[in-house]
Formats: structure tokens, C-alpha cells, sequence
């Protein structure tokens, strides 16, 4: 077929939820790739084109309004390639009445899902994920994946006028993010040395911030207190800054630097606050959460690409917590050099919790069969549970659940071997120091960009239509099977976690050659 000099005009559709819509990024990549001069139109729901909106491989987003007025501007606009990344009926119907010449779409199996959900019969056409599906559709046009993943220099923006001096980064999220802001201090001080930098974060976050060697000052919002958003205000009015980042994607973040005079406001378009920004740059699910913060640098330092993200490993221990968490193994036996296993049973969202009695089982066997002390880590809340978790494995566990400041949790991780934890604040916590991390995810996918970031990481999760069912999570199953987490094994996670000790001992033992 003959093109265009630019390439091909390509229309992709994906008519689903957030997830599936987010796993199609790769897809456009391989596309541009192939095809340098192609245009990509993707025909998605109007709630998820945001997702895309921005995307620099992706040249119009076109939100679905309805079957017939789809079909007339398809059918309008002479595509020569349409690829159908749906697979329901409403897409083949479309691929049909079309008049595209050259098409191609995604095999959804959809009947060996339905039979593994309801009668757990397994399938070999189960074993692919959804994202190799995708990029194996393009292979009918002699495409090759161009990769799974996204890149840092993949978001849009235009440098700022003048270099900033007074830099103000407001993070009031969860502890989670609040570590995956780290990084973005440290390129801040990368690019501006010079500049001061202050961080808003909850008051339960602050320890991470105030023991940071890219860290001036650290300032602590309690957003419960009435009237917080004022008091916010006025005290960012009084650090007469220049620049905000903004990584939290909240109105009232958005509002505050907004009311207290900040002149040069960056956050991320999908931002409930984003008419308050400056500089709103593109929010691209797929990337990394720590990689998408480091997006809100390209305004400043336009250059920078996947290198910005720097070593995984971002996160030091203060001495003072280091001694007592010493002291504190040392009176329970653990010594230097013993093998010292973390686990996180817990998690604010319910959905998120791998059954607490595989997390016994876990512990008893990697207790016996690795020879291996275990330390149970959580807040406060989670202390019934790591309890429960200490009782039925059977073993000499210690429970710290609620028994750790979080400079402490810090200091804990460098002594672990392996931490293995629901997706939570503890497990970003583990990853940024280093610690190889097995994470179970149920309701949240790799995709929506929390998963453990680094080299030496593990994540176990089942290929399922509902995944992910939200951004956090939920406090119950919306279909009511949680087979999410249920089709996650002790086996499986044990073999997981013994592989991976394995290979750490391997690379210490090199090391030390």
C-alpha cells in the first residue's frame, strides 16, 4: 500500500477502563518508532483521554461520544491503518464499517478469562499480560515493541524565563509518595545548587525530608486542623518563593500556591487545580510516580531525560536511629551479618492486604528454610494484624508493627536481605534503601507507576480484566472474589523470595572476589 511522504495515518482503539488505557503507551512508542512520520489518533473514552492528552507520541486524542458520531468522523478523516486494542464487539464493528484498508488487532482470549474466574480453569493463553498482547498486534504490520516502558524526557514543556532562588516543593500526600519525592529535591539541586529549597509535607512525612542532604527546610502542613488551607497560605506567603513544584494533584495544593503569590506555578495538568498552574505538565500513566515528578523539571532544565532519575538508591539513615535500631536487634540475637527478613502485611486499603495468613506461612518457611529471622514492620493500625501474622507462623518473630518512628523504619532497611510487602509506603521506603523488595499487587497494576522502582525487584500479580479496579485501592472487592490477591501463593511468593536471596548472595560473593 502506498503512504503518504509522512507516514501512515493511524487510528487506535481502546475503549476500556484507566488501566487499559494507560498499558497502550508502549504500543504508540513502537508505532513513532517504526514509522517516524506516522500520525496516531486514539479513540479512547472522554473520562480517560487526559491519559493521553499531551503524549508526545500521540498526536490527537479523540473521545468516543457515541457509536455513530465515532464511525462519521472515522470514517471522515481517510486513515489508512486502524489498530483495535478492544476486541469487543463494539470495536470489531467499527474495524468493519470503517472503510480503513489496513488493520490489525489484539487477541483478548476472553473466553480463558471468563473460565479462570469463574471455575479456575488455567489457560496458556492466560500466561501473557495484556501489554505483550498489545505490542504482538503490531507484528501483522512488521513492527517490532520498542519496549515496555515509558521514559522521563517523554513529557512536553518550555523552559522558564529566569532560574529560580527560593524553591518551594508541596507534597501533601501519603508517606508513599512522599518518598517518591525524594529524588525530585535531589535533581532541584542538581540543576539550581545555589537555590533553597523548602518541602511542605504532612507531619507525619517530615523525618523524610529533614535528615535529606538536598533539603534547606522542612515545613510541616496539618491538613485535618480547620482552616488549614489559610494558615498554609499565609505562611507560604512569608517564604517569598519564586517556583512551586507541585507533585500532589490536589485543588487544594494547586489553590494554595495560587492565593500565596508564587509567580512561576508547575504541577501536573490533571490536577483538580490545574487552571491554578503556570505550567501544567502533561500526567503520563505508564511512567514511573518518581519519574513523573522529575517531569515537573522540564520546564527548568529541558534537557533532562531517563539520567535525571539518578541511583534508585536515595535514602540515608539518621546515625541516631541507626544506633538504637542496632541496639534493639542486638538484644534480640540479631547480630551483623545475620540474615534479617522484613514484612509488611498491612496497608490502609483493604483490597491491597495479601491474605495475612499466607504472610504466616511465608514467614514460618523462610524462617526454617532460609534460616532467617523475620521483623514485621506497620503503624500503629497495623499492629492486631502483625500479631496475628506473629502468632500462626509459629516462629521467634519479632513484631515491630507501631514500635518504629519512621527515621527508625529508615534506619531498619540497609540490615534487611528482602522485604516483601503489600503496595505501600513501606515498600517505597525499601526500595529507596536499597532492599530487594517482593511486592504483592491486587487492585493496583505496575502501570499506574508505584510499582518498586530500581534494579533486584519483584512483583507478583495475576492478569486479570478487573485489575486495576482503582487508583488506591478499596476497602473491598467491587466483584466480591479478590482473587487479585487470592491466585497469589505461599509457593509462589516463597520461590520468588528465594530466588532472590539466592542472587544476592551471588552478587555479594562476587563483590567480595
Amino acid at each position: 500500500m502506498a503512504f503518504s511522504h509522512s507516514g501512515p495515518d493511524i487510528l487506535v482503539v481502546r475503549l476500556s477502563s484507566l488501566g487499559d488505557v494507560a498499558l497502550t503507551v508502549p504500543v504508540y512508542r513502537s508505532l513513532k518508532q517504526h514509522w517516524p512520520g506516522c500520525r496516531i489518533t486514539v479513540l479512547v473514552k472522554p473520562a480517560f483521554a487526559t491519559v493521553l492528552q499531551g503524549h508526545p507520541c500521540v498526536d490527537e486524542v479523540m473521545p468516543f461520544e457515541g457509536f455513530g458520531d465515532a464511525l462519521s468522523r472515522i470514517r471522515a478523516r481517510k486513515f489508512t491503518h486502524l489498530l483495535d486494542l478492544h476486541g469487543n464487539l463494539r470495536s470489531r464493528l467499527i474495524r468493519w464499517l470503517s472503510g480503513i484498508p489496513a488493520q490489525a488487532g489484539y487477541k483478548k482470549d476472553a473466553l480463558a478469562r471468563r473460565l479462570f474466574v469463574a471455575f479456575g480453569w488455567s489457560s496458556p493463553a492466560l500466561a501473557r499480560h495484556t501489554l505483550d498482547r498489545y505490542l504482538a498486534a503490531l507484528s501483522a504490520w512488521g513492527v517490532r515493541p520498542a519496549g515496555r516502558a515509558l521514559k522521563l524526557g517523554d513529557a512536553r514543556a518550555e523552559p522558564l524565563e529566569r532560574e529560580p532562588k527560593n524553591i518551594l516543593v508541596l507534597q501533601t500526600a501519603f508517606l508513599g509518595d512522599a518518598t517518591l519525592t525524594v529524588p525530585l529535591a535531589r535533581a532541584i539541586k542538581a540543576a539550581f545548587p545555589k537555590a533553597r529549597l523548602t518541602i511542605v509535607t504532612r507531619p507525619d512525612c517530615a523525618e523524610l525530608f529533614r535528615g535529606s542532604p538536598w533539603v534547606d527546610e522542612t515545613w510541616t502542613d496539618d491538613k485535618k486542623a480547620f482552616g488549614s488551607i489559610f494558615g498554609l497560605v499565609r505562611k507560604l506567603k512569608k517564604g517569598r518563593f519564586d517556583l512551586a513544584l507541585v507533585p500532589h494533584r490536589s485543588f487544594r495544593s494547586a489553590l494554595a500556591v495560587r492565593l500565596s503569590g508564587v509567580p512561576e506555578r508547575v504541577g501536573f495538568s490533571s490536577s483538580a487545580g490545574g487552571r491554578f498552574f503556570t505550567r501544567a505538565i502533561p500526567f503520563t500513566w505508564g511512567m514511573h510516580d518518581l519519574e513523573r515528578n522529575l517531569s515537573l523539571l522540564l520546564p527548568l532544565a529541558p534537557g533532562l531525560g531517563s539520567e535525571g532519575a539518578g541511583e534508585p538508591v536515595y535514602l540515608q539513615p539518621d546515625p541516631a536511629a541507626r544506633s538504637s535500631i542496632s541496639a534493639r536487634l542486638a538484644a534480640e540475637g540479631v547480630l551483623e551479618g545475620s540474615r534479617l527478613i522484613g514484612l509488611h502485611p498491612g496497608s490502609v486499603w483493604a483490597t491491597k492486604r495479601w491474605p495475612w495468613e499466607r504472610f504466616a506461612e511465608l514467614a514460618r518457611r523462610l524462617a526454617r528454610e532460609e534460616r532467617a529471622r523475620i521483623v514485621l514492620v506497620g503503624g500503629p493500625g497495623d499492629k492486631a494484624l502483625c500479631a496475628k501474622v506473629a502468632e500462626a507462623s509459629g516462629e521467634k518473630v519479632l513484631n515491630w508493627a507501631g514500635q518504629t518512628s519512621l527515621a527508625e523504619l529508615i534506619a531498619l532497611m540497609p540490615r534487611l536481605a528482602l522485604f516483601a510487602t503489600n503496595d505501600s509506603g513501606p515498600m517505597h521506603i525499601a526500595t529507596a534503601s536499597g532492599v530487594p523488595t517482593l511486592a504483592f499487587f491486587g487492585p493496583t497494576t505496575r502501570e499506574l507507576g508505584f510499582f518498586p522502582y530500581g534494579p533486584d525487584h519483584r512483583v507478583l500479580e495475576k492478569d486479570l480484566d478487573c485489575r486495576p479496579c482503582g487508583l488506591h485501592g478499596g476497602r473491598s472487592c467491587p466483584h466480591g472474589h479478590f482473587l487479585c490477591m487470592k491466585l497469589i501463593s505461599t509457593e509462589e511468593a516463597f520461590a520468588g523470595a528465594r530466588e532472590m536471596l539466592a542472587s544476592r548472595d551471588a552478587s555479594r560473593e562476587a563483590a567480595a572476589r
